[in-house]
């Protein structure tokens, strides 16, 4: 989709309900109503991160959706493919001010650059006792990335007709934070496997999206 159409379409979520966690739960890992049910005292006090579903032009004035493959490390998202973001801080005003933040700290977008249209249904993440708010932003240009060397491994970045489409979804076998191999839904994207919190939350941004393409 060229952007200038996305831009015309994408405006209308402002005034949309959110699809919210029935259709973040359609890319659910089938352990996590257990596991969300186990930390239910914890999820009351749990640490706070923003992230940003960020859309942006890009070849030929296609519209793109920026993902980023995080650095291995000691931790349960070691590895993993997520949105730009990052834990909130005391001298964040709000979350929101937290994704743009960590946006531009990981991938190199300023924050003036950034318009944020619409916040996510807030998702909770057993493993590392966040709850995560995104947020859909667009820009105007086609940045130029800049990874963060310490925290990002690989900028991803995906075309919008590929995220919609049906066919980049299926079931992997996957290594869970339990050291447990286990069937979950995933998505497929530039040769990624995106399963778990990030699979929920692009879940319901599709959701979305496809009420107003």
């Amino acid at each position: 989709m060229k952007f200038e159409t996305f831009l015309k379409s994408i405006s209308k979520i402002k005034n949309l309900n959110l699809p919210g966690e029935a259709s973040q739960f359609k890319m659910s890992p089938p352990f996590r109503s257990e596991l969300v049910e186990e930390n239910r005292k914890k999820m009351k006090t749990a640490k706070k991160a923003g992230v940003m579903a960020l859309f942006y032009p890009h070849v030929a004035n296609e519209t793109y959706l920026v993902l980023i493959l995080r650095k291995t490390y000691k931790g349960v998202h070691s590895a993993q493919v997520g949105f730009p973001g990052g834990k909130f801080e005391k001298s964040d005003p709000d979350l929101e001010f937290t994704a743009l933040r960590e946006t531009e700290e990981e991938v190199g977008v300023p924050i003036p650059k950034i318009e944020v249209l619409k916040a996510m249904t807030p998702l909770y993440i057993p493993p590392s006792n966040f709850t995560v708010a995104s947020f859909v932003g667009i820009t105007m240009q086609t940045p130029k990335f800049i990874k963060q060397i310490e925290e990002v491994e690989d900028v991803i970045e995906v075309k919008l007709s590929d995220f919609l489409d049906d066919a980049n979804t299926t079931d992997v076998s996957v290594m869970t934070s339990m050291n447990v191999h286990a069937n979950v839904p995933a998505f497929l994207l530039n040769g990624h496997v995106v399963w778990g919190a990030t699979a929920m939350m692009l879940s319901e941004l599709k959701d979305l999206l496809k009420k107003v393409l």
